[in-house]
């Protein structure tokens, strides 16, 4: 059984012509490894890829800090590994929240594309 949303499509792709029947469907909605992937591509490139590197960088050193958390002896150094530790962690979380707010940024430009190019057409139409 077709869902609503198929039937939407199907609609749509109709009243499109060939060239904008492509680029709707290039608009099509993205899986998770694709949607990742996205954050490679554009004017952001660089900063995307700087914070990646500095992620990773950031877990070694979370690694580091348990690895001598589980060493240290001394109850202060066991204190100050910990803080260090749940530093690196807090790093790794914001930096992967900020991957996330732009996955999220992606799809709604996304949706707003498919919008707008619903309405050039519908008003293309109209104006026949």
């Amino acid at each position: 059984m077709k869902t609503n949303k198929e039937n939407i499509d199907e609609l749509i792709r109709e009243a499109l012509s060939e060239e904008e029947a492509k680029f709707y469907d290039e608009l099509d909605e993205q899986n998770l490894f694709e949607m990742v992937g996205g954050l490679f591509t554009g004017k952001l490139k660089w900063i995307m890829v700087l914070m990646n590197v500095v992620m990773f960088l950031v877990f070694i050193l979370f690694i580091y800090c348990v690895i001598q958390f589980l060493k240290a002896e001394d109850t202060v150094m066991l204190i100050k590994w910990t803080a260090g530790g749940i530093l690196c962690l807090n790093a790794v979380t914001l930096l992967k929240l900020f991957d996330w707010m732009q996955i999220n940024k992606n799809v709604l430009l996304r949706e707003i594309k498919r919008l707008e190019l619903q309405l050039s057409s519908l008003a293309y139409k109209m104006d026949k």
